[in-house]
């Protein structure tokens, strides 16, 4: 293994190997939460995260300051101490407004989601009765799920939930499902808009349809942690809060400028809490296989992390336009956390 080192350049943490430079490098956003960060979701007009050690969500304004409690604490299995996974409606499918999002939170008490208003005032428990604690909570950005909200659990089981709270198994992993994500295009052998879920439990990463059917990516990790596809607008806009962000376990929220990924966009990245690696997937035609590549490495152990673009960043108020644009611009934001007590 080459030798490793890390610098500091332009303020930015950017981490060497002997003769090589990884492409993305990460600086902080947001320098401290208040606790150990495991959360974080873009919910319009600010930030929503969640700490292991503490119950009670937080949000930051668009710099990652102004550090407030966001909401009442929510109930969780352990009292006070385990994983929250946050994430924020994109105000389609009846799941609020673009404009004004709504935030939901997944509790390791007896699989539930709470969903709260934008500015925290009100909170409900919005689905229960998941089998094992949630792990990752997305959105269906494309509408081939129903623009119904996706929830994976500890159990393997990915549900589909819909704006009323009832929720429909999808299919079992097999083991704890954590990240999940939409392929904005066709992604090697998988077709566009394809929910893809990792599973901590194996390493493996699965493609379902809406139908349910699974297929193995023939791709295995350590203990992946976050996945999400690098959307295809992303840097479009120029706008400084596009980028990538995510819990940077124990210790801050951290980001990543939208032009280390130019490169990778319409593919897939991942983490892995164990070696603390990014790693670039992609479809290799010569061999007729997915491939990967590291291309950074957190400081410290990654969590739940997020792509903002310019679709998420200036919502159309039109849901049914709001729908056209996403499905064409290939926006993706989002998804997955998990810590273990080392």
């Amino acid at each position: 293994m080459k030798n490793k080192f890390l610098v500091m350049l332009m303020g930015s943490l950017v981490l060497f190997w002997t003769g090589s430079v990884f492409a993305v490098s990460f600086s902080p956003f947001v320098g401290s939460t208040g606790g150990s960060p495991i959360g974080f979701a873009y919910a319009g007009n600010k930030f929503v995260g969640s700490n292991y050690f503490n119950n009670q969500l937080y949000q930051t304004d668009l710099t990652g300051g102004n550090l407030q409690p966001f909401g009442v604490p929510l109930p969780i299995s352990s009292g006070s101490i385990g994983e929250i996974y946050v994430s924020s409606s994109l105000g389609l499918g009846g799941f609020g407004s673009s404009a004004a999002r709504d935030v939901f939170a997944g509790s390791e008490a007896a699989g539930n989601v709470y969903r709260f208003s934008n500015d925290g005032s009100t909170q409900s428990l919005f689905a229960s009765g998941l089998n094992g604690d949630v792990r990752g909570i997305a959105f269906d950005p494309y509408g081939d799920y129903g623009f119904n909200m996706l929830v994976t659990t500890q159990t393997g089981n990915v549900y589909t939930v819909d704006s009323t709270g009832s929720s429909t198994l999808l299919a079992n992993v097999g083991a704890d499902a954590e990240g999940l994500d939409f392929t904005p295009q066709a992604f090697g052998n998988i077709p566009a808009h394809t929910l893809v879920v990792v599973s901590e439990g194996t390493g493996q990463l699965t493609a379902i349809t809406p139908a349910g059917e699974k297929t193995d990516l023939g791709l295995h990790f350590g203990t992946p942690e976050m996945l999400s596809f690098v959307p295809l607008n992303l840097g479009d806009s120029g706008n400084p809060l596009e980028g990538f962000y995510a819990a940077n376990y124990s210790v801050n929220v951290i980001k990543a400028d939208a032009s280390d990924f130019l490169a990778y966009r319409g593919d897939a990245v991942i983490t892995d809490e164990g070696n603390h690696n990014m790693y670039h997937i992609f479809w290799d035609s010569s061999i007729g296989a997915f491939s990967t590549s590291i291309i950074g490495t957190f400081p410290n152990q990654p969590e739940d992390g997020i792509f903002l673009t310019s679709a998420i960043l200036t919502p159309v108020p039109e849901p049914e336009t709001y729908a056209m644009l996403l499905a064409g611009l290939g926006l993706l934001g989002f998804v997955v956390r998990r810590r273990k007590v080392s």
